[in-house]
């Protein structure tokens, strides 16, 4: 599964922003491996790069040093509207009639058709298949007289998850849809300088510290006197992505003030409860399973060991075009330790399943290492539907669940039994927070009306 992209923005004169975006960026490398790029404004004219590839790939020290200024943003991307290929890498970067902006986006929009054609029925040309471009085009086109009554007026014509940063030459703006589907977050870095980013987690690693959320609908400006909130645009309804504790969120992130570390835990633990079973091991697919695998060991007094040990220098087996590539990756990619698992019957704890290929094909290798049986478990509910919201599951055939009960998955897959943990289950491991969710790709229930 295709993640949503991070975003990274710093307002901090006299610092080396460049370098702290990027390792901004590094620690937020998990939500987008496809490019990485970013903007810096020196306070008259802004400088972007951007590539295909890592963080690491992306970047050397004679571009870090030669990007100078006071402020910066950046961008991890994971393709979810428009292709894979350097056209579509962020940030974007235009010139206005109000000097350059760049911007960079996480998230997916609703309308993309409607307002595409109204772009170009107003006379301006679109280059890249992102919707990113759109966006950047409804704002700055806007006939407004400063930026912040231009990107106010810009985002109400917006509909869907979109968490956006955009770069101005003397200010950087922050804004978060009005359901608050994407994550971002307010640090500070020592007295003056000011952080945005995608994550809690990207922020200790450069020194800075937690502020708050950026609440749903907020517009936010960043310059020297620091940060103000320009507009709040308001929905009925607040719709985190509940899957962000799932999956896409690092364990060490706070989303909406609850640990994701603890909440994958209490689906752990949870997933026991709902569905015992009698094993020698409890074992997780690394790392995304490891969490809600020693929640599961813990409630049921099944040992934890680490059964398979993960490649860390193999790619994510979803990043590898075709099913022969992605066989070949899993059988790369996870090793079991055959000597303490032969004979053994083991709970294997991973945190979903999407199309079912990378399971079947890691049991098989279990089996064949001598696994007397494997017990599947699964810390969230079957993914029956598509995400329009910035994850990259557009069609209902992709996913296994879509058309097959528990037992015809069972089946298909290889394990002895497989048991999925409830959405009742799952809102209870996440708490009672002052949000609500968005569970479409479980329950087919989205936010907001989606366009055909």
């Amino acid at each position: 599964m295709k993640e949503a992209c991070a975003v990274f923005a710093i307002f901090a004169p006299n610092k080396e922003i460049a370098r702290l975006t990027y390792f901004g960026l590094f620690v937020l490398q998990h939500r987008g491996q496809e490019s990485s790029g970013i903007s810096v404004t020196d306070g008259k004219k802004i400088t972007t790069f951007k590539k295909m590839g890592l963080v690491s790939q992306v970047f050397d020290e004679d571009t870090i040093e030669k990007m100078t200024g006071i402020a910066a943003i950046g961008h991890n991307r994971y393709g979810t509207t428009g292709g894979s290929v350097l056209e579509n890498a962020q940030p974007f970067q235009y010139q206005t009639n109000l000097g350059p902006m760049a911007l960079a986006h996480n998230g997916n929009l609703s309308n993309t058709e409607i307002l595409r054609k109204k772009i170009l029925a107003s006379g301006h040309s679109i280059n890249s298949s992102s919707d990113t471009e759109i966006i950047a085009k409804i704002i700055y086109s806007n006939p407004e007289k400063n930026w912040s009554k231009k990107i106010t007026e810009g985002v109400k014509q917006l509909k869907g998850a979109f968490t956006l940063v955009i770069l101005t030459q003397k200010k950087i703006y922050a804004i978060r849809d009005p359901w608050g589907i994407r994550p971002l977050v307010l640090g500070k870095l020592n007295s003056s300088g000011y952080i945005l980013a995608s994550e809690s987690c990207a922020l200790p690693h450069i020194g800075a510290t937690f502020v708050r959320d950026i609440k749903p609908g907020e517009i936010v400006s960043i310059d020297k006197n620091g940060p103000k909130t320009i507009a709040i645009i308001k929905q009925p309804r607040t719709a985190f992505c509940i899957f962000e504790y799932v999956y896409f969120a690092r364990a060490d992130s706070v989303l909406n003030g609850r640990s994701v570390y603890q909440s994958r835990t209490q689906a752990g633990k949870l997933l026991a409860l709902e569905h015992p079973v009698k094993a020698d091991y409890v074992i997780s697919v690394p790392d995304s399973g490891t969490t809600a695998a020693i929640g599961f060991s813990l409630a049921s007094k099944i040992p934890y060991v680490e059964g398979l040990l993960k490649n860390r220098y193999i790619g994510r087996t979803f990043i590898q075009p075709g099913d022969k590539l992605r066989k070949l990756g899993v059988r790369l990619k996870f090793s079991p330790v055959a000597d303490m698992l032969q004979g053994k019957s083991v709970v294997v704890v991973d945190d979903s399943i999407v199309r079912g290929t990378t399971l079947h094909d890691l049991i098989k290798v279990l089996k064949k290492a001598g696994v007397a049986k494997v017990h599947l478990r699964i810390a969230s509910p079957a993914l029956k539907n598509p995400c329009f919201l910035g994850v990259d599951i557009e069609k209902h055939k992709e996913l296994i669940a879509n058309n097959r009960t528990v037992e015809q998955i069972r089946q298909k897959i290889g394990a002895d039994s497989l048991g999925y943990l409830s959405l009742e289950d799952l809102k209870k491991s996440v708490g009672k927070l002052n949000t609500g969710f968005c569970t479409g790709c479980f329950s087919g229930q989205y936010p907001l009306q989606i366009e055909k």
